[in-house]
């Protein structure tokens, strides 16, 4: 019995599934394959599929993204290929491209906070500033007054000699 590459194994179930899918069959008397094998070789499929949807891959943010992004502009077919070359559905690349949206509209948001921080900070600096230099000036005004009414009024008419 001849071995078979998986490629050609797995080029051989693509043919067999899909929306233009054809019979074992149809695609053992095409290329030479014994329909039995073609048949088990699908059946191993299916139950090597059902088996990984019960351990479900973590998808990492960037493999997320790529999907996203190689998703973008893509035909319904084209898409629907990409998605199950992936193993996505559909609605969980819908649901990664609302987080995509959403957290680059959460940056550029933060960046605008980020700017309007730095000036509140710059105007809090100030203003503790001016708060110190006019907490200075009150004080100077508070000993001015309390000298001049221990030592008296500077235009004084009496003589300071005659004084003693």
């Amino acid at each position: 019995m001849p071995q078979y590459s998986p490629a050609f194994k797995s080029r051989m179930l693509r043919r067999m599934v899909g929306p233009s899918a054809i019979s074992a069959n149809a695609l053992a008397k095409e290329v030479g394959v014994h329909q039995p094998l073609l048949s088990r070789w699908l059946r191993e499929s299916r139950n090597v599929e059902s088996m990984g949807a019960s351990k479900k891959k973590k998808w990492t943010g960037a493999e997320k993204l790529r999907v996203v992004l190689a998703a973008r502009g893509l035909s319904e077919t084209e898409l629907g290929t990409l998605l199950r070359r992936e193993g996505v559905h559909e609605a969980e690349l819908t649901a990664w491209q609302a987080a995509a949206e959403a957290a680059l509209h959460d940056m550029g948001r933060r960046g605008a906070r980020s700017t309007d921080a730095h000036r509140i900070q710059a105007l809090e600096r100030e203003l503790r500033r001016k708060d110190a230099a006019l907490a200075e000036t009150a004080a100077l005004l508070v000993l001015k007054k309390k000298v001049q009414a221990i030592w008296g009024d500077g235009d004084d008419t009496t003589d300071p000699k005659r004084a003693r």
